[in-house]
Formats: C-alpha cells, sequence, structure tokens
C-alpha cells in the first residue's frame, strides 16, 4: 500500500520512479529539466523522482505515495495545486485558444492590472521565464546608461552575464566574467568599493533568506542615484508573496526596474519585466526583447485570475500567519532539544532551515533529515515555501513531524554516525561556491 502523510514504518517504495528514472539516462542530460527538481536535491534511493498529480498542498509520486509538499514547484504554486480559481481561467482561455497571429487583449488587461498592483510599474511587458527578463533588464539598463558592467547578488539564471560568475560557467567566453561582478548582501561597503562609472546596473533579489539590516536597500538606492546607476529587482521570489506589489511595497524602497515570475501564475509559464517609462521606452525600436510566446493567453488568463485570488481573498496576510506558525514552532523544537547547529532563517513566507558543519558535515545532515520526513510523508528539501492551501492543520501535522525527526539527527549528530544512518545517496551543492565569488573590488 502506498505510504500516506502519517508516519510510515518503511520508506516508500519508488519502483515506478525508478524505472522512468532509468530511461531518462542516457536521453535526457542530468535527467532533468531544473536542477532544483532533480535526484541532486532529493535523496536518490529514498526519495520519489517524479510526481504524477497534486492537489492543494498535497502531491502524489507515479508511485502512488502521497506527500505534503513544501518546495511548490520550486516556487509558483502560490495558491496549491489544481486550484480552481486559476484552473477554471485556463479551461475559459483554452475553448477559445492558445497563441493567435495577433495580440490578445489579455496582454493590455494584465499589464493594467500589474500596474495597479507593482509600485513604479509605469510600463510592462511579458515573457515566459524568470531569466528572460533579467536578461533583458541588463540589456536595458547597458542600453539606457551606455555602460556595460553590471554588479549581482543571487540568483539570477543561466543565461551567460550571470552564470558566469558561478562555477558553472562552461562556454561562456571569458571576457564575459570581465563585466559581471558580485557583491554580498546587507554590506553596504563591498557595493561601494565596486562600483563606478562603468556600471550599468546593481541587480539583486531584495531578499532572500538573510533580512535586510541597517536600512540597507535604501542606502543602496542611494549609492545607485549617486552614481547614474539603475536598480533592479530581481522578485522571482518576493513578488506577490510579501506583499502583493513586491518587495518595493514590502520595504519602502523604490527600483528602477522590478522582475517578476514564480507566483504571478501559480504554476504557468510567464514573467514580467516592470518599471520606469523612460527606461522600458527603449524596448520601442533600440533593445530588441521579443518572443513567439510572450502573449500565450493561457499563461496571461492565469495570471490575472491568480493575482486578482491574491488581491481579493488576503493570501499574503494568510502566507503570513501560517508562515510565523511554522518559524516560532520550529524554532521551539530547536531551542527545546538544544540544537545549537540547527537554525531557521528567512521571513515568515519563505524560510530555510541549515545546519552548521560545527557538527558535521551540513548535506549529511540535510539528508537525515529529508529521509526521515519522506518517511512521514513529507517532501523537503530545507526551504519551506508555503502556498495558500497549508493551513493550521498542515502546520501542526508538520511540527510533530518535525518534533519527532530532529531528536533522531540529534542522536545522529552525538554518536557521530549520520552517515550510516542514510538510506539513500548525500546531497549535492547546487553551486561550489556562492559567496565572494568573482568578486572585483574598483581598483583604488
Amino acid at each position: 500500500m502506498p505510504n500516506r502523510i502519517e508516519f510510515n514504518a518503511e520508506l516508500p517504495a519508488i519502483e515506478q520512479s525508478n524505472a522512468l528514472w532509468s530511461r531518462a539516462q542516457g536521453l535526457i542530460p542530468a535527467g532533468t529539466q531544473t536542477l532544483a527538481k532533480g535526484p541532486t536535491q532529493f535523496s536518490e534511493g529514498v526519495a520519489p523522482k517524479y510526481l504524477l498529480r497534486g492537489k492543494g498542498a498535497r502531491v502524489w509520486d507515479v508511485d502512488g505515495n502521497e506527500y505534503l509538499d513544501y518546495n511548490m514547484g520550486i516556487g509558483p504554486i502560490i495558491l496549491g495545486y489544481c486550484h480552481e480559481a486559476v484552473d477554471e481561467a485556463i479551461r475559459r482561455q483554452l475553448s477559445n485558444g492558445i497563441s493567435f497571429s495577433l495580440m490578445h487583449p489579455l496582454e493590455v488587461e494584465l499589464a493594467e492590472l500589474m500596474r495597479t498592483c507593482v509600485p513604479n510599474a509605469e510600463s510592462v511587458r511579458f515573457s515566459k521565464t524568470g531569466c528572460d527578463v533579467t536578461s533583458a533588464a541588463v540589456r536595458l539598463a547597458r542600453a539606457y546608461t551606455r555602460r556595460e558592467k553590471v554588479l549581482c547578488c543571487g540568483y539570477h539564471g543561466w543565461h551567460d552575464w550571470y552564470i558566469v560568475v558561478t562555477d558553472r560557467n562552461a562556454g561562456i567566453p571569458a571576457c564575459a566574467a570581465e563585466l559581471t561582478h558580485t557583491f554580498n548582501y546587507n554590506d553596504i561597503d563591498s557595493v561601494a568599493r565596486s562600483i563606478d562609472g562603468n556600471t550599468a546596473c546593481v541587480i539583486l533579489e531584495p531578499f532572500v533568506f538573510e533580512r535586510e539590516q541597517n536600512g540597507f536597500l535604501g542606502e543602496l538606492r542611494k549609492i545607485c542615484d549617486r552614481h547614474g546607476t539603475l536598480l533592479v529587482f530581481d522578485e522571482m521570489w518576493t513578488g506577490f508573496r510579501c506583499a502583493l506589489g513586491g518587495a518595493q511595497e514590502y520595504l519602502g524602497v523604490r527600483a528602477d526596474l522590478s522582475l517578476f515570475s514564480k507566483a504571478m501564475a501559480n504554476g504557468m509559464p510567464i514573467s514580467a519585466i516592470t518599471g520606469r517609462r523612460d527606461v522600458m521606452a527603449l524596448l520601442e525600436k533600440d533593445v530588441f526583447f521579443f518572443t513567439t510566446f510572450g502573449g500565450e493567453t493561457l499563461s496571461l488568463a492565469t495570471s490575472i485570475a491568480c493575482i486578482e485570488f491574491i488581491r481579493d481573498h488576503e493570501v499574503i496576510r494568510h502566507l503570513a500567519e501560517v508562515g510565523q506558525q511554522l518559524s516560532e514552532g520550529l524554532k521551539n523544537i530547536v531551542s527545546k532539544l538544544a540544537l545549537d547547529y540547527v537554525s531557521l532563517t528567512g521571513y515568515p513566507f519563505r524560510t530555510l532551515l541549515s545546519f552548521s558543519p560545527a557538527a558535521g558535515d551540513p548535506l549529511e545532515m540535510k539528508t537525515l533529515v529529508q529521509q526521515e520526513l519522506i518517511r512521514r510523508g513529507i517532501l523537503w528539501s530545507g526551504i519551506h515555501n508555503l502556498c495558500y492551501a497549508h493551513g493550521t492543520a498542515e502546520i501542526d501535522y508538520t511540527l510533530k513531524a518535525f518534533a519527532a525527526v530532529l531528536p533522531i539527527l540529534k542522536e545522529a549528530v552525538e554518536a557521530k554516525d549520520i552517515a550510516s544512518r542514510l538510506k539513500g545517496r548525500l546531497l549535492q551543492p547546487v553551486f561550489r561556491k556562492t559567496s565572494h565569488f568573482n568578486f572585483k573590488p574598483k581598483a583604488v
């Protein structure tokens, strides 16, 4: 019988997952379209590899095992799987067509809706993925300022201008590394040392898990203004989660351009670049940014339905409330067990459970916790992405599961035998270097 969302004496049977994975080998490079969904991030031999369906906050794998999901499609699922409001929008538009030979009214309707929600969204353009619009923003900034250098902080997709700063940069001309450099979040001095008269833009995730300190973003705004540099917010994670208007509304700091995807359509592929009209006007002719599927109507219709539901049903408030319940509960469990090597960071709607190397290999600890949560019907990879379908009952169950799993971790740490308790493969990092990489302060 497939495992359920409860304590299961045995780990789930995953024969169908493994059979599909075997078929993918040698056919699909890396085996996955999204690295964060692949077996390097979910313990191979323990975790399912393929999900078949979802409803609310629950998913079912191809072997029929049920899980409470805290990954939510790696971010896009903000209302829950198969949410009726957005699914009805898809069905309604599907009956009229998907892609057309001319523009569609939904392009105008969604642009108008985003202008009412997002601060400083004087102009709006759509595409399909997050890295589409981050790359468009960088190109726009370079064209507008007539400069070439970019300073970035966070993750911004797979395109050359960004991925060159990571260790997965094969195939990119070496000269690209001379144009993009990183700075550290909450370290305004690292920006001041790096920004110069050839800096087109500073692009960053307004916050990820580390909380803003000492008015960092406000000071960043001032530095950009002094240097004539555009400030770009990559709001793939903050957009429509921390506030309807994203981080600009939540923290009260203006960006010249702000970029959205993920939660804006509850799983359908769409992204948006919004911002100052004078900057965005370059997309009329000077900067080429057009794509066949930018006006694909199912995603446009879904995005309208999703944003309107978020606006009209206090989704933001709900995420904050259940997120606070989860955060307080986890911190209480960690405190009672005196796990000084386990920490929870982030904002209520999205938190991260981390493990300190002072107690052992963090990846071993994370793998063990993931394994034992899977045994209890929870699909978890360290991050808690919450959706509207996560209610108090789901959070209560999750806290009970952690209250059972974290003592297992403590026992393994104290016995120094974490690795021997693992039933599957060790999780792997996405990047081997994630900070202070390609960091190049201005020469004095």
